[in-house]
């Protein structure tokens, strides 16, 4: 929590001198009682002590107090609030070796599906879109808010050759930044890779392309999709068949995520990856927001002074 005058939190320091105050009239008040009155005479007179309890509504006071302080030197709260308008690009990764099928039923088609989540989990004035990545990175549908057109661009991808990994962050974020509201104001933009492993091809080194990202603050989310065990078929002449191991390999992905702001997230499942998508859509809904909750500390410290209030008039028959 932060404040816009901090220094008005310095009043908080004579709390305890008022208490102290108010534990030395007490005990004056005791001892001038004393001077006129026996104490043996003194359960006659007196039902019963009120005991702590009388303690109770002068606490309730001070705590009153406190937090009028507080809300004077106006703190601010960061909070999660949902945005607004926003631009998601998912970048997937469409090079052979997603054709494996360690992630049923492969990690390309797995991804596909959890995409179309995403799709369903972002708010509705979010565009998407859809950039696919194997020898080079092409767009395979320019940011849209029409989620049909997204579905069917997702749907299009197949497995090629090649991993151009940083090329396809460097597209995305070009994009991003040529986005506009209805007001000529660029919004937020954030990416999502979906790939398997590392870069293979392609013009832009991944480290140059997360350097860019970080610049224009964009973050880039990763998910890493197989596992190590991952294999694919490729077939030979004369009715041959090749089998290709093609375990995951996080290094690059992490690399892009710690550079840019994002985050690295693993999926060896097709159930993994849809918690990520859930995971991400919440993420990607929801920003961060700083704001001033003055009126939580007013409005608290009304209601404490209304209960102490109340408890000294209904026990001692007095507002003090």
């Amino acid at each position: 929590m932060t404040f816009s005058s901090p220094w008005s939190l310095l009043w908080l320091l004579a709390i305890p001198g008022l208490l102290l105050l108010y534990v030395f009239h007490q005990r004056r008040r005791l001892k001038y009682a004393e001077r006129w009155a026996s104490p043996s005479l003194v359960p006659n007179l007196v039902d019963r002590f009120p005991g702590r309890r009388r303690y109770i509504p002068i606490a309730i006071l001070f705590a009153a107090l406190a937090a009028l302080i507080v809300g004077v030197a106006r703190p601010h709260a960061t909070v999660t609030v949902p945005r607004e308008e926003a631009t998601v690009m998912l970048a997937v990764d469409t090079s052979r070796s997603m054709g494996a099928t360690d992630v049923s039923p492969s990690r390309l088609a797995a991804a596909q599906s959890a995409a179309n989540r995403l799709v369903d989990l972002v708010p509705k004035k979010f565009r998407i879109g859809v950039v696919s990545f194997s020898s080079r990175a092409q767009l395979a549908l320019a940011p849209t808010s029409d989620r049909a057109l997204v579905r069917e661009a997702i749907g299009t991808l197949r497995p090629r050759e090649g991993t151009a990994i940083g090329d396809a962050v460097a597209l995305s974020v070009r994009l991003g930044l040529k986005q506009r509201t209805s007001d000529g104001v660029t919004p937020p933009t954030t990416v999502l890779m979906i790939s398997d492993g590392a870069r293979d091809g392609g013009r832009t080194a991944p480290r140059v392309a997360a350097q860019r990202a970080r610049a224009s603050h964009i973050p880039v989310y990763t998910v890493l999709v197989g596992t190590p065990n991952g294999v694919v078929q490729h077939d030979l002449p004369n009715g041959y068949r090749e089998t290709i191991r093609v375990p995951t390999s996080p290094e690059t992905l992490q690399l892009i995520a710690n550079t840019t702001g994002g985050q690295f997230f693993r999926a060896a499942s097709n159930q993994q990856l849809r918690d990520v998508y859930e995971n991400l859509g919440s993420r990607l809904g929801h920003k961060r927001d700083s704001r001033e909750v003055t009126d939580l500390f007013a409005g608290g410290a009304g209601i404490l002074l209304l209960i102490g209030a109340g408890l000294s008039a209904l026990w001692f028959r007095r507002v003090a």
